[in-house]
């Protein structure tokens, strides 16, 4: 298997893992999400957001096997990216190691997904 698609596989999985641990563990998100959730409303947002819908992102391509489907998850990432730098320089001052790291990967998985 050519290291490109090993790497995509990755990112796929690595999304799933954000997916199921802020699915199973709402209230530890603080740590990467900097996100508090004081009630249930919250944390049924982040089980829904981080945790539902990141790994329904990486499973699609998985489940797929298809080249676009990775590509839509590299568009999902690249999203995001823009939003966080968006946040980050320009709009919240929010330059912190966490939101650096996120984006580190966000960056990356784009690349690697949009190959």
């Amino acid at each position: 298997m050519p290291i490109l698609q090993v790497l995509k596989i990755a990112s796929a999985l690595a999304t799933i893992g954000v997916g199921v641990f802020s699915l199973m563990r709402p209230r530890q998100t603080l740590g990467f999400t900097g996100l508090q959730a004081p009630d249930g409303r919250g944390i049924s947002e982040i089980r829904a957001i981080l945790g539902g819908l990141f790994i329904a992102l990486g499973l699609a391509p998985l489940l797929l096997n298809d080249a676009v489907a990775y590509q839509m998850l590299g568009i999902a990432n690249v999203g995001i990216a823009a939003a966080r730098a968006a946040s980050m320089f320009v709009l919240d001052n929010a330059v912190t190691p966490s939101n650096s790291t996120s984006l580190v990967f966000e960056v990356a998985f784009g690349v690697i997904l949009l190959l």
